[in-house]
């Protein structure tokens, strides 16, 4: 394009006005700005578009013709510019979280229904794993995990409340073993172990009362990387499990399994989202973060 968009528009505008000070006054220039514009396009151009007296003005033949061409494509011009401001005001694009299963039955499918349903031209990407992903590497916009855990260099918010473990056997079981009276007891009962995929290990139970932290390395002859069959096991009276309290509440309400070492499990953080520093977030990310301040505050998402 020899001529500036601009300059182009500012002719335009002259040729369809037929006066310098009307057009003027709807570019929000002054008229000798938009005469001087005028003579540049013309200047660059090495042809006059315009032909003037005292009293009016109008296109040449050379600014008819030029007219025909620009006034299409500048129409088509202001008409992406205003889909691009609407687009501003329209959250899409995908959010891609990795999260444990536990974060997403807590976290995210509380709010799933009316995210879509307010944001339908957003898509929401969940991948269910256990090892920590490189978020910048791995192409995730965010992930969801225990606090406690989270690195260093994360920005992280709070998107759930404080939690806490529960102890629990099943009937049968317990009419088997007694019920162990501290936690150091559990080494001599038959425990539904955790394998940690991101660490590789077995995770050692963790206990607090008064300020006295144990940590109880446990055995049996059960391990399972998912909590929900740890729970399933102890219901089935195969052993001892460490689980979320809100996930074992229910089995607890019914009598399929008995909390033990109730005062020995203090609430801990939560989960939190995280994501890396930068400057501007993602706005579906941002619309999805949102979603889950209102959901912990108890409001709709």
């Amino acid at each position: 394009m020899r001529g500036s968009l601009d300059d182009m528009a500012a002719f335009a505008a002259v040729a369809r006005a037929r006066s310098f000070t009307r057009a003027a006054a709807e570019l929000g220039l002054s008229t000798s700005a938009l005469s001087y514009t005028i003579k540049r396009l013309e200047t660059r151009l090495g042809i006059p578009l315009l032909q003037r007296n005292s009293r009016s003005v109008a296109a040449n033949e050379a600014g008819e013709t030029l007219l025909r061409t620009l006034e299409p494509a500048l129409e088509t011009i202001g008409g992406a510019l205003d889909d691009l401001g609407r687009a501003r005001h329209i959250v899409s694009g995908t959010v891609r979280i990795t999260a444990t299963r536990q974060a997403y039955d807590a976290v995210i499918r509380p709010v799933l229904a009316a995210f879509c349903a307010t944001y339908p031209a957003a898509t929401v990407e969940v991948l269910i794993e256990y090892e920590f992903r490189d978020l910048i590497a791995d192409r995730f916009d965010a992930g969801i995990r225990l606090g406690e855990k989270l690195q260093q260099d994360m920005i992280a918010l709070s998107v759930g409340p404080e939690l806490r473990m529960a102890v629990v056997a099943a009937p049968s079981y317990l009419a088997a073993h007694p019920a162990p009276g501290t936690p150091p007891d559990l080494t001599r009962h038959l425990c539904i172990n955790y394998r940690m995929m991101a660490a590789g290990s077995l995770y050692a139970w963790e206990f607090n009362r008064n300020g006295r932290e144990l940590e109880v390395k446990v055995a049996g002859p059960l391990t399972f990387n998912e909590p929900e069959l740890m729970l399933s096991a102890a219901v089935e009276g195969l052993g001892v499990a460490y689980v979320l309290e809100h996930e074992a509440m229910p089995f607890i309400a019914s009598g399929a399994v008995v909390r033990l070492l109730e005062d020995w499990t203090p609430t801990f953080p939560g989960f939190f989202l995280y994501y890396p520093s930068r400057r501007q977030v993602p706005p579906a990310l941002a619309a999805f973060v949102s979603a889950l301040r209102r959901h912990r505050r108890g409001g709709s998402s």
